[in-house]
């Protein structure tokens, strides 16, 4: 295999990639800065930074929305951007990639991941899904005849599936995410507190003290924004509370989800999966007390994978360096 085959995880929120005998090289916001003669001005974490925060000659935009492609020419822009930075300044034949999306997207919209790859450098594409990805890299045994679960919560969507001898029995994607839980955090603030915080500060409260489970020892932090009111800059403390209220419904679509393929999946694997529990990757795992609410609702254990953030990217990558020869003849 070529050393400069890549797995890539093209992520809503963020893109990572992956290179043989080096790992994961990249992992940066999926953003970009464009002027409005559609220069780019930035890619990655420095874009993420002028989001909200452009005037009207400048726009920071997310090129994925809900998994798919939404802006066509700022996602070629970005992966071109990606991909040179990967692989850094020792050029050659193009990179061949495995690039992974979520199980619900359409004909249509794989073939605008595959053409904005092609666009972007690199000379053979081959799709992934994602739940599949995340399994791997998670370091389940997905050739196995026992059931294995995975729940993969990632930034525009998250992935339910029963995966047994290689192949994905049963499966649902919903579109509803760590964006989604954002935009529900931000949305109670302005309801509560009469403050626009902004879709930015609604994720890093929820990173600091998101939770969905009670706690005896309230944790707060502060909120920033605008107020609804006067228009005037505010702030105001928010609470571990607030951000389980905040997330209610957001937890009760993924639960519902994850029941649903439950009731789809053959008794066989229902056996396997009770034996076995539920692994959850992505983002949206790692937001504390979702494993124990989870496990509750269904009565199954549940467990967060080892690396979470990174499962998608590293299951790609194994995938890759096994079956190249396969998958790029």
């Amino acid at each position: 295999m070529s050393a400069k085959d890549m797995g890539i995880d093209l992520g809503t929120a963020n893109t990572l990639v992956y290179l043989k005998s080096k790992g994961i090289v990249l992992n940066e916001p999926s953003v970009v800065a464009m002027a409005d003669d559609g220069k780019v001005l930035a890619v990655g974490l420095e874009a993420k930074e002028m989001l909200g925060r452009t005037h009207n000659r400048i726009r920071a935009v997310r090129p994925l929305k809900d998994g798919v492609i939404a802006d066509f020419d700022a996602a070629g822009e970005m992966l071109s951007y990606f991909i040179s930075k990967a692989l850094g300044k020792k050029r050659g034949l193009k990179p061949r990639a495995v690039i992974c999306v979520p199980m619900g997207i359409t004909a249509v919209e794989e073939k605008a991941v595959t053409e904005a790859a092609l666009r972007a450098g690199v000379r053979s594409v081959c799709i992934m899904r994602e739940p599949m990805a995340a399994a791997i890299g998670a370091g389940l045994d997905t050739s196995a005849s026992e059931g294995i679960m995975v729940v993969d919560i990632g930034g525009g969507t998250s992935e339910v599936a029963v995966i047994s001898l290689g192949g994905i029995v049963t499966h649902k994607t919903i579109r509803n995410a760590g964006d989604s839980h954002n935009e529900a955090i931000s949305s109670f603030i302005r309801k509560k507190y009469n403050i626009h915080s902004g879709l930015s500060n609604a994720e890093k409260v929820k990173i600091q003290i998101g939770t969905v489970r009670k706690q005896n020892n309230e944790n707060k932090e502060i909120i920033s924004g605008r107020s609804s009111l006067s228009g005037m800059p505010s702030s105001t403390y928010v609470t571990g509370s607030d951000i389980r209220y905040a997330l209610s419904g957001q937890v009760a679509l993924l639960i519902e989800a994850i029941k649903n393929v439950l009731e789809d999946t053959p008794p066989e694997l229902s056996a396997d999966i009770l034996k076995n529990g539920i692994v959850l990757t992505g983002g949206g795992a790692l937001l504390d007390g979702l494993p124990l609410v989870i496990s509750e609702a269904t009565g199954i254990n549940v467990r967060v994978a080892d690396e979470p953030l990174s499962c998608v990217a590293l299951g790609a990558g194994n995938f890759l360096s096994n079956n190249s020869k396969d998958i790029f003849k």
